[in-house]
């Protein structure tokens, strides 16, 4: 038996939106759809998990909203009548064009350079909801043998709401959402569970750095405190690198956030700016312990915009970012998180769109990424270049998307990757072109 090539899969995947047309839409919606009574249109812009300003408002209230579903009340209590819950699952074919990989470098033919059926990419159960009239919750309980249970959580307590301003406290932890993981509203990739196509650091130059999405960096928790309007909103966050009981102290990093969010012509537009300081203390500070003290330092810088509108009787989303993380200073003995080079800063810039060509339905898109990176593998360099050279890596996308029902989608991305990162063996190797093929569900 052949084996699936990109060509077949692609084939595969058209004749399957065309049969998928006839599917009757189903009433499976996720927790959130269960407590406001409202379809996941009302909060998501062409298809999950983008969020338009409806569900902007419904997550700055801190998930507090209720529409018919019972509730038990009393004196100091209101929370719906049932555990409002969802399962999360996403399923992944993944190609790779390269002929080794990095881990296995004896193997012609492994991992996605041989394609792999990822099943599940990523499976979690979600909780969350209304806790009380002012205070709400989001837990994120990741599934499958050695992942994190208790993988994503916050608790917005609202403390007060004046002119349908929401100011509010934040306690969160996350294993890869990132300081942003506090509050964040926005669809550029400040926060890996709400971007609009599968191939983040193809489309956004946070995800690239590793500010969000990345298991390395992007580990955090804390307290954030956010102002919310819909014309703005803006919040700081004490928070360290870290994702459960570790010892840090109060001596915490910090990360500021402001976007300006407002409703122009029809169109739903956002500009943004966020900065990342400071340093955090990990470990014991005996350093004869085996849980010696690390000094994490977290530097970084990000500007980014949004339009989200109707062309044509399409629906269209654009998606721009920029992102900078400076170099380590030469002798640091501190872990500088987002680049630890002392001779280059790391920045990349994106831009990324999505078409709705069937309203609902199918959607198309794009996007391209250049980045600037040191060659961080010891493995032999093909040219002429030293190790800590930057490198140009920039990658190329297209995307489609098909909404079997609003809770489940088929997507398709192709990524081609260029720049002279790429003159590396090593890198080489793994591939410069990627297809993966995806069934995403919430139910």
């Amino acid at each position: 038996m052949k084996k699936l090539s990109g060509l077949f899969l692609i084939a595969l995947f058209t004749s399957f939106l065309i049969s998928a047309i006839f599917v009757t839409n189903v009433e499976a919606i996720p927790a959130f759809a269960r407590q406001t009574g409202h379809a996941c249109s009302t909060c998501h812009f062409q298809s999950f998990p983008t969020l338009n300003a409806f569900g902007r408002a419904f997550k700055a209230g801190g998930y507090t909203q209720i529409g018919e579903q019972g509730k038990i009340e009393d004196e100091g209590l209101s929370i719906p009548n049932v555990l409002n819950a969802s399962l999360v699952a996403k399923i992944r074919y993944q190609k790779t064009d390269g002929t080794k990989n990095s881990s296995d470098q004896s193997n012609e033919k492994s991992g996605t350079n041989k394609g792999e059926l990822q099943f599940p990419d990523e499976a979690s159960l979600l909780l969350g909801g209304r806790a009380a009239e002012n205070i709400g919750f989001y837990l994120e309980a990741s599934l499958g043998t050695g992942t994190d249970t208790f993988a994503n959580f916050k608790v917005p307590i609202k403390l007060f709401e004046v002119s349908d301003t929401y100011i509010g406290l934040i306690p969160f932890t996350s294993s890869t959402g990132g300081a942003s993981h506090g509050f964040e509203l926005l669809n550029t990739g400040h926060l890996v569970m709400q971007i609009p196509w599968d191939a983040r650091t193809a489309i956004s130059a946070q995800q690239y750095l590793g500010l969000s999405g990345d298991a390395t960096t992007s580990q955090a928790e804390g307290l954030t405190l956010a102002i919310a309007h819909e014309m703005f909103f803006i919040n700081g966050t004490l928070w360290g690198p870290i994702h459960g009981k570790i010892a840090t102290g109060t001596d915490l990093s910090n990360y500021i956030r402001a976007a300006v969010t407002p409703n122009i012509a029809g169109w739903d537009f956002a500009l943004g700016a966020a900065l990342w300081g400071g340093e955090t203390k990990v470990g014991s500070s005996d350093t004869s312990s085996a849980n010696a003290e690390t000094i994490y330092q977290t530097q970084a810088a990000a500007f980014d915009a949004q339009a989200q509108g109707e062309v044509g009787g399409m629906t269209l989303g654009i998606y721009l970012s920029y992102a900078n993380a400076p170099k380590k200073d030469t002798g640091s003995t501190k872990t500088n998180l987002f680049n630890d080079s002392t001779t280059n800063d790391k920045n990349a810039t994106a831009v990324a769109v999505q078409l709705g060509v069937i309203p609902n339905k199918l959607t198309l898109g794009g996007g391209y990424r250049i980045g600037n990176a040191e060659e961080s593998s010891s493995g032999k360099l093909s040219d002429s270049k030293t190790a800590t050279t930057k490198r140009g890596d920039n990658a190329f996308m297209l995307a489609a998307k098909y909404m079997l029902t609003q809770n489940v989608q088929l997507q398709l991305t192709w990524e081609s990757m260029s720049g002279d990162k790429y003159d590396s063996v090593l890198n080489k190797s793994e591939g410069t072109n990627r297809m993966t093929f995806v069934l995403f569900s919430a139910f």
